[in-house]
């Protein structure tokens, strides 16, 4: 009897846990209670999520704010595209024309001349600008010496704070008829007399060159944020296999950074005919209109000087709808080729 008793006694214990209380359960916790789990939040709740992260979305304000007083709501404005815009009526009171504008500005004499200039200077600067900018970004990551690199990067980063009023005054000066000191370098040289700033042959070469030592530095800090996260194991197994420099570059970093290059090219289609308002006027004259006027400036003269401001508008909505399908298209060119697009 006694041998069945301590039998019973053990199993109690064992069951309820080693000098658990009655009534409750393993390791004497009451039963139904789950140890160790906070109360659920709900996570499909915004107010929940915005409490959590409220310091990012305070740092995202700013920049919402920015777009949607310049960007977004400009886009109201966009409406005098397609009426007779008379200021004294106002954007609403103003008579609905339709595609008018439009079939003007495509019937337009100047039409062919402006999408020829704005094209072509577009061109060079995506021929020659940019490939430049992933050449100035290699060559300086290959430096090694970080004092020299540092002095290199700052050096080439500054004129790009300067203003384009500041960059043509330069130009006049460098390039002034007698008394330019690269204008006389540049015909004593060739022997002939060039007129560079008013000569329409020299215009483009000028614009892009003044893009190039503006923009080429500045447009390196992409570049150079994206080459170091390559990989720099995939480096020491090339040095290992008796890889050079230019291959190391061309088989690695070229690769690596293959994603930026897309992504900058695409953006860089979109905006080609964004050519630039204050570079393309301060470098305007006379002489050179005919290769100069571009759609930017176009805007200008029309629609300020002249008070067309319907027109000048469907002009601007004209551009930006080009761009936008430049973007998308070159965005599914590249998908196609099983690149990484802008999206």
């Amino acid at each position: 009897m006694s041998q069945l008793t301590d039998a019973l006694t053990s199993k109690t214990a064992t069951g309820n846990g080693a000098g658990a209380e009655p009534g409750t359960g393993k390791h004497g916790r009451s039963p139904g209670k789950k140890p160790g789990k906070a109360p659920k939040i709900p996570q499909g709740r915004f107010s929940v999520h915005f409490a959590h992260y409220k310091w990012l979305y305070l740092l995202l304000l700013p920049g919402v704010i920015y777009f949607a007083v310049f960007r977004y709501a400009p886009m109201y404005g966009v409406s005098i595209a397609f009426k007779d815009y008379v200021p004294f009526l106002g954007v609403n009171g103003s008579q609905w024309v339709g595609f008018q504008h439009f079939e003007d500005f495509f019937s337009n004499p100047d039409f062919p001349r402006l999408l020829g200039n704005t094209l072509i200077l577009a061109a060079l600067s995506l021929l020659v600008a940019f490939p430049l900018t992933i050449i100035l970004a290699l060559l300086l990551n290959e430096v090694r010496l970080s004092i020299l690199k540092r002095t290199v990067q700052t050096l080439v980063y500054i004129p790009h704070f300067l203003s384009w009023t500041i960059v043509a005054s330069l130009s006049f000066l460098l390039f002034a008829l007698d008394i330019g000191p690269l204008f006389q370098f540049i015909n004593g040289l060739l022997g002939t007399h060039i007129d560079i700033l008013s000569g329409p042959n020299w215009f483009r070469p000028l614009i892009v060159l003044q893009d190039i030592w503006k923009n080429t530095g500045w447009g390196t800090i992409i570049f150079l944020a994206a080459l170091s996260t390559v990989d720099q194991d995939q480096y020491e197994a090339a040095i290992i296999d008796g890889a050079g420099r230019f291959r190391r570059v061309w088989h690695i970093t070229l690769p690596g950074i293959r994603s930026t290059i897309i992504v900058m090219l695409i953006l860089a289609i979109g905006q080609m005919l964004n050519t630039g308002f204050e570079q393309i006027y301060l470098m305007t004259n006379a002489l050179n209109r005919s290769v100069a006027d571009v759609f930017d400036t176009y805007v200008y003269f029309v629609g300020i000087t002249q008070g067309a401001y319907s027109y000048s508008t469907a002009v601007g909505l004209f551009k930006s709808v080009v761009g936008i399908v430049l973007i998308f298209g070159t965005n599914w060119l590249a998908k196609r080729f099983n690149q990484s697009g802008l999206f």
